[in-house]
């Protein structure tokens, strides 16, 4: 790590609905990107932030994502007490939900590199080097943005940069119903499976320790500086408190 690294800094929420963390999420970019438009507010003053949640089940579908890949009726999704999200992230339909750990990175890539891709590589290698910590060796496949065991997906990403600053993130299964997949075409890829890591390792794993690995390999992977903080609800626009309702 540089001398001068830029601090993450690395907030955990607990289970929060999805609007209500897609509206914290924007009102930290929101901030970020009106500080780097405004001559007054200095830009540096703001950290890197990775937020942690888990959310209540709810499917979400990229801009990019086909309707057709949500296999259930309105009526079978309340049944299951689940929400359906369209969203501005890339990517298709993902699954969301208890036993999973949701990271949203709000990072400036001005501090970085500017180049999305390789920031989509830098989140993938993140969770392979943190699944080689408990034991699960994974990897990419070509032409497929996630982290896979084999042909199984253990996690998703999907982004969303406005100058640079970036919202949305990932999600890791860790000891995720999988079932709710069954629901979906996850991630509009039809020939694949889901997986997670207690599934691979069968037995359970303490979330907060793999959250600790994560921080650790955003240190490594960004040479940034992570650092724990109490969770900042930021003020939200009128469209944000009417998402969250």
């Amino acid at each position: 790590m540089s001398k001068n690294a830029r601090i993450l800094r690395v907030m955990e929420y607990g289970r929060v609905p999805y609007h209500r963390a897609w509206a914290i999420q924007r009102a930290f970019q929101q901030e970020r990107v009106s500080a780097k438009l405004s001559k007054s507010v200095p830009q540096k003053a703001f950290d890197d932030l990775l937020l942690f949640v888990e959310h209540p089940h709810v499917y979400t579908l990229g801009k990019s994502g086909d309707k057709a890949n949500m296999l259930i009726t309105d009526e079978r999704l309340k049944q299951l007490n689940a929400e359906w999200v369209p969203i501005d992230r890339g990517g298709d339909i993902t699954y969301h939900g208890p036993g999973q750990i949701v990271g949203y990175p709000i990072m400036d890539l001005d501090h970085h590199f500017t180049d999305i891709h390789r920031y989509l590589r830098s989140l993938e290698e993140i969770i392979i080097q943190t699944c080689r910590h408990f034991g699960v060796e994974s990897g990419r496949l070509e032409g497929l943005t996630g982290v896979w065991v084999e042909d199984r997906k253990i996690c998703a990403f999907g982004v969303k940069c406005s100058r640079w600053v970036t919202l949305h993130g990932f999600a890791l299964n860790v000891s995720t119903d999988l079932s709710y997949f069954n629901h979906i075409v996850p991630c509009g890829i039809q020939d694949k499976q889901v997986t997670s890591l207690e599934l691979e390792l069968d037995t359970s794993l303490d979330p907060n320790e793999v959250k600790r690995v994560i921080a650790e390999k955003f240190d490594q992977v960004f040479d940034i500086r992570s650092l724990w903080t109490a969770p900042d609800w930021p003020d939200q626009t009128e469209d944000d408190k009417n998402r969250a309702e």
